[in-house]
């Protein structure tokens, strides 16, 4: 199934669940706010997805300008990572790109026939996904990028 794009939100196509915290709010560090969490591997055979979400980047850019002082930086963060560089040694994320999403609010997790999932086990890290993603800028504490 391809890829939807809404303005900054993205419906992926099929992604693989990884580090899959999308019942329970997890801790990534000792003294951090426990959020709900998920690495979304998108295989780079899957173009819709990754120009769907190189295209909410730049909308979230954008829609951004004002908290960077009108300017979009250069050296802008961003969401979309290569599995290749960042995870070589992990065969999981080889020929694919990643995102690493995360909320302080609990996800809405449905089946395909968009039936409300409440138990753990039903998705877990491994599992092919779909998932609805929105892109945003942030300027926080010096450091500017879109999440």
């Amino acid at each position: 199934m391809k890829a939807k794009l809404i303005g900054t939100k993205v419906i992926t196509g099929k992604v693989r669940a990884s580090y899959a915290h999308i019942f329970e709010p997890h801790r990534m560090q000792e003294g951090q706010d426990a959020k709900y969490s998920v690495s979304l591997i998108i295989p780079k055979t899957d173009t819709s997805t990754i120009q769907a979400i190189k295209k909410a980047i730049e909308e979230a850019k954008e829609a951004g300008k004002a908290k960077f002082g009108g300017k979009i930086p250069a050296n802008l963060k961003t969401p979309l990572r290569d599995g290749d560089v960042e995870r070589e040694d992990d065969p999981n994320y080889q020929g694919a790109y990643f995102i690493n999403a995360s909320s302080k609010n609990a996800p809405g997790i449905v089946d395909q026939n968009k039936i409300r999932l409440t138990e753990s086990s039903t998705v877990v890290s491994g599992d092919y996904i779909r998932a609805s993603i929105n892109m945003y800028a942030f300027n926080t504490s010096g450091n500017k990028g879109i999440a």
